[in-house]
């Protein structure tokens, strides 16, 4: 199999990359050059599709597929599938559960009205980028695009730092704030398994769209933040605290307690998304303990959490430690 990478080097995109060399298939990846490396083997070609004739590198190829995790302009979508649609016969564009129209019922699935965009945008916000690079998709390779609509993505290579900054936070010890309730569902899908059945669906040129993302219940916050626990060796005590009290004092679900988001809150349909689309197609996703630990174990490895490839920074995530001490009633860290 002949994959076509468009990017390569973030986190996504170096893990569907990974993915494809350990199967032994012939990798190409398309980028500027400037960001990160490529397993030995993958041929590199350069190129920024943002630059007038940015994508003549990919004139006269053949690729059995293509897979692109562009989250900017939707343009740029556009113009790379003209440019490749009559080198490979298959267009996957990894997308996000960021491009339904809220507000979103629980349970919706692929079925949910999405955020208008326009596929020849020349930016927008994140949902619309993504949106707009699925209809981009869709207009050029139609039934042949497939649109793979991830969720919250843990796993080692995390470039947003989310379930890094847990374990961050773990390692440090001592008494941890932790939202409750214990047995709280969360949603989320391991960057190992994303790539794996991407690249399982892009091979059988499977097309429209998917929430690729774990069942709500997978694991629950209670057993992620144990798995932080076990796997860092720390003498973290969890605090778990009502999450009445944790709102109540301004603290932010998701960014200021990553991953997670209670009970009626409304981020909450992040975590509740419906997937027997996915998993009737053959997602299956590892249990938590073990994205936990190879997270620790990459994160120990390379020191911080890696710049994203290509974009700008996102805001940083995690709470500050004077509030936590606050909110748990003990003095200032020193």
């Amino acid at each position: 199999m002949r994959l076509l990478m468009l990017g390569g080097t973030g986190f996504v995109g170096g893990a569907t990359v990974a993915e494809a060399v350990r199967r032994g298939w012939s990798v190409t990846v398309f980028n500027r050059g400037v960001h990160g490396t490529a397993p030995e083997g993958v041929h590199r070609l350069r190129g920024d599709r943002t630059a007038p004739d940015g994508l003549a590198a990919l004139a006269g190829g053949e690729w059995d597929l293509v897979v692109d995790t562009w989250d900017g302009a939707p343009r740029a979508v556009r113009d790379a599938a003209r440019a490749l649609v009559g080198s490979v016969p298959h267009y996957v564009y990894v997308s996000s559960g960021s491009v339904y129209a809220q507000p979103v019922p629980a349970g919706f699935g692929e079925e949910a009205p999405v955020v208008d965009a326009a596929s020849d945008a020349d930016d927008g916000d994140y949902p619309q980028n993504k949106a707009g690079g699925e209809r981009a998709a869709v207009e050029v390779f139609g039934d042949a695009a497939l649109l793979v609509r991830a969720g919250l993505i843990l796993g080692p290579g995390e470039d947003i730092g989310r379930l890094p900054w847990w374990l961050g936070r773990v390692a440090r010890g001592g008494d941890v704030l932790a939202p409750g309730p214990q047995d709280l569902p969360i949603q989320y899908v391991d960057v190992r398994d994303l790539a794996a059945w991407t690249l399982d669906r892009g091979a059988e040129r499977v097309g429209g769209a998917f929430n690729v993302i774990s069942r709500s219940g997978h694991a629950t916050m209670g057993e992620l933040l144990a798995a932080a626990v076990a796997a860092t060796g720390s003498d973290a005590r969890l605090r778990w605290t009502d999450p009445e009290q944790i709102l109540a004092a301004g603290v932010v679900p998701w960014n200021d307690l990553p991953i997670w988001v209670p009970l009626g809150h409304e981020y909450r349909w992040l975590q509740e998304r419906g997937v027997e689309k996915a998993y009737a197609s053959g997602l299956t996703c590892r249990p938590v303990a073990e994205t936990v630990a190879d997270t620790w174990r990459w994160l120990r490895q390379v020191g911080s959490v890696p710049a994203r490839a290509g974009r700008p920074a996102r805001a940083a995530v995690g709470l500050d430690p004077e509030r936590e001490a606050a909110l748990l009633g003990s003095p200032r860290p020193a």
